[in-house]
């Protein structure tokens, strides 16, 4: 919370709301950017350590859940900044490398069961 010298010089209760959200914009941004990038080091490091050529059928299935977690953080990261007022897409893609796979996974979620069918 604030000290009492952090309330000088603030405007009214609106302003001092105002910057609170925008601190917790700049904290959410920054954690959905860190998660971006882990995941996509995770996809990074498994491909470096299983050549896509003649991959096991276990193997793929791990790197598609890979991409779909990246997929995801990369989802979460780009609303996040849109609600920050960011809305290049491009730049995050070949800032932070976003391979094309990932890309389409954007905000792809995986298949409900319908209901009555089990699980």
């Amino acid at each position: 919370m604030f000290r009492k010298s952090q309330w000088e010089g603030v405007g009214s209760p609106a302003d001092l709301l105002n910057y609170e959200i925008v601190q917790e914009q700049a904290s959410a941004l920054g954690r959905m950017g860190r998660a971006l990038e882990a995941a996509l080091a995770n996809l990074r490091d498994f491909d470096a350590l299983h050549p896509p050529s003649n991959a096991a059928l276990a193997d793929r299935q791990a790197r598609r859940a890979l991409v779909a977690e990246a997929g995801h953080a990369l989802w979460m990261f780009a609303i996040q900044r849109e609600a920050c007022g960011l809305r290049n897409s491009r730049a995050l893609m070949r800032d932070y490398k976003v391979p094309p796979d990932v890309q389409q996974q954007m905000g792809v979620f995986p298949a409900q069961p319908a209901p009555g069918n089990g699980a």
